[in-house]
């Protein structure tokens, strides 16, 4: 029997991260989609699931696509389990010997189908170094043109490292477009394998966020990879 013939082409999984439980979703050769954590579980999965339906419902020639849930990680695709640990092991951030937030991992987290620690299987450079995610592919269908350019501009910034909306639009040759990029943003369907969460507002303030608590995650994650912004101090110690 064909294995690979067997998984779920599309399909979609909630998977425990150091920040909570993200949501990814794939077709059957790269990601459609991931969701930061929201309030619940069930949240999380409804905001992709939905992101997604309207996207295919902007796309009709794509037809629609019913996303499967899968709750075992040997029923995952390998390039998804990549993407996924990806992102486990960037959320895990530069102090990532500690395991501060990763108690969705335990047995509560398993009985509702969200996949454990995957950190061990994905495969990067150097130790201590946090990944870029770069080599993830994803699937834009449906996403605006403009937004494509600033997910690509976007994605090049390495991790802990910051850029503003303003910096993003005079970079995209669209000096003006500085609300557009933080609109394009706003939108991202990839977060954080397209790291909205390092481009900030004028004077290096946080800005919007439409991910998770909103501008308290994106400060989080932003102090996960080391960042720093407006020369504060970290507000989440280990």
């Amino acid at each position: 029997m064909n294995h690979a013939a067997s998984l779920p082409f599309p399909g979609h999984a909630l998977f425990v991260t150091r920040i909570g439980a993200c949501g990814l979703a794939w077709n059957a050769s790269a990601i459609c989609a991931v969701q930061l954590p929201e309030a619940s579980w069930g949240e999380t999965r409804e905001r992709m699931l939905l992101g997604l339906s309207k996207r295919h419902a902007m796309q009709p020639q794509r037809g629609p696509a019913a996303y499967g849930a899968v709750a075992s990680i040997p029923a995952v695709p390998g390039f998804a389990v990549q993407a996924m640990a990806g992102v486990q092991c960037l959320l895990a951030g530069v102090n990532s010997q500690s395991e501060q937030g990763w108690a969705q991992s335990g047995a509560e987290a398993a009985a509702v189908g969200v996949l454990g620690d995957m950190r061990q299987a994905f495969a990067h450079g150097p130790g201590g170094v946090l990944p870029d995610l770069l080599e993830i592919a994803l699937d834009e269908f449906a996403v605006p043109a403009f937004h494509c350019r600033v997910y690509a501009f976007t994605r090049a910034l390495a991790p802990g490292r910051t850029s503003t909306y303003g910096e993003v639009a005079a970079a995209l040759g669209e000096p003006g477009a500085a609300r557009a990029v933080g609109q394009a943003l706003g939108a991202n369907p990839f977060a954080p394998i397209v790291p909205c969460h390092r481009v900030l507002a004028a004077g290096r303030s946080p800005g919007g966020f439409s991910g998770g608590q909103g501008a308290l995650t994106k400060l989080r994650m932003l102090e996960l990879e080391g960042g720093a912004w407006g020369g504060t101090q970290s507000l989440f110690a280990d």
